[in-house]
């Protein structure tokens, strides 16, 4: 005796491993498995009492995982001020609804990099909200004026509030007890500020921050507590080396990174998750700082010279938006930008499923539409290898797909 099932049919498949697209595919699930999934002239028989869903030709992918999101914000000046100025209750319901568009984006699962409680987490699993399933970080890590220290010059200092993103460690074993603090918390991930910031009130992109020695201290933490990775917010070159070095799972950002850098991280299997959505912001200049806007049209062009350099060099990169920092509900935009540095488009597609699968540590059970995966699906109009764009667009995205559960159909 079966369990619920249904069978798509009528459509394109583009599995999220790389492989060619399959025309004329189909994909049956069974109680939120993905059971089969290849052409439509081998798919099982099914039964009548089986769901069929005809996806009239469109074009179905696997759920995309945004690997850097901060759904806690909804742009830089909250993160400036840890959003102090509103209640807990209120932040609750704007972070939601930030979780639930994301969702209708196509994004099924995100990793949250800091200013958001694992009660998020807890929610999104219970069904209370909808949005992606959650990795999350809490806070960010820095040290004292570093790029997560955002006292104000007027000695405002947000960090004393209970609901801070900012965890400040000034040495290594400040940073072990950090480590564990956040992981009593409910961390899945920590981060790391290697480097200053864009956005940084003390610092800037080229200063060093939280370091190798540090960074070292805190990976050997995790691992006497089951392991967590450690993904490091790093601009600059030196911050990237010491990064690096101190055995971070993923550069976040990597602006600026070097030739000793690329080295490291293809000697060490290091991702790369270039968040370049943030530099298509004139649009959101009012919601930014003067000093953001100066440094980040001053660095343009550079970084784009950069990460191109990685890309081609080999560097494996996964998808994060940065999303609070760029707009939240626009996330597969950034696989436009990969595509720009220089994947292309099925490797863009893989850098937000399958490699950013293996990031967060669900591999095992997402990433790709394969049988014995769980049940995450996007379906499009339009062919994204034929134009990558369209996917930035939730419009576009009109079925979505959660652990078997349909979440959006806009379909006509």
């Amino acid at each position: 005796m079966t369990g619920s099932r249904t069978l798509y049919r009528d459509l394109t498949l583009i599995d999220g491993t790389g492989a060619a697209p399959v025309e004329d595919a189909a994909v049956l699930v069974e109680d939120g498995e993905i059971v089969y999934a290849g052409p439509a002239a081998d798919a099982p028989a099914t039964d009548p009492e089986d769901t069929v869903e005809s996806l009239g030709g469109r074009t179905l992918l696997p759920g995309f995982i945004d690997t850097h999101v901060h759904f806690g914000f909804a742009d830089g000046r909250a993160l400036a001020t840890n959003n102090a100025e509103i209640s807990r209750s209120l932040h609750a319901f704007e972070s939601a609804e930030r979780m639930s568009v994301t969702l209708d984006a196509g994004v099924t699962g995100a990793r949250d990099l800091g200013g958001a409680d694992a009660g998020f987490r807890i929610a999104q699993e219970r069904g209370l909200i909808r949005g992606p399933r959650l990795s999350m970080a809490l806070r960010l890590m820095s040290h004292t004026g570093g790029h997560a220290d955002f006292t104000l010059p007027s000695g405002f200092n947000a960090h004393d509030c209970e609901h801070t993103a900012a965890e400040i460690a000034d040495s290594p074993q400040e940073a072990r007890v950090s480590t564990r603090r956040l992981i009593r918390d409910g961390a899945d991930v920590i981060k790391v500020c290697a480097t200053g910031g864009l956005s940084s009130p003390s610092d800037g992109p080229t200063d060093e921050g939280i370091g190798e020695e540090e960074i070292a201290a805190i990976v050997a933490e995790t691992a006497k507590h089951g392991g967590r990775p450690v993904a490091a917010h790093a601009q600059g070159a030196a911050g990237i080396r010491n990064a690096v070095r101190g055995g971070v799972a993923s550069i976040e950002h990597g602006y600026l990174i070097d030739d000793e850098g690329i080295d490291l991280m293809l000697e060490r299997g290091t991702f790369l998750v270039p968040t370049l959505t943030t530099f298509d912001f004139e649009d959101r200049i009012h919601l930014m700082s003067r000093k953001s806007i100066e440094t980040k049209r001053a660095l343009t062009d550079e970084t784009y010279e950069r990460v191109s350099h990685a890309v081609a060099r080999g560097v494996r990169v996964a998808m994060g938006t940065d999303a609070g920092i760029s707009e939240h509900g626009r996330n597969l935009r950034e696989l436009a930008q990969l595509v720009r540095v220089g994947l292309t488009p099925t490797q863009a597609i893989v850098a937000g499923t399958r490699n950013a699968a293996e990031l967060v540590g669900v591999a095992d059970r997402a990433g790709t539409v394969e049988a014995g995966k769980v049940a995450d699906l996007v379906v499009c109009d339009g062919d994204p290898l034929a134009d990558i764009s369209l996917l930035g667009d939730r419009d576009n995205v009109v079925l979505v797909v959660q652990g078997g559960k349909v979440v959006k159909d806009t379909r006509a």
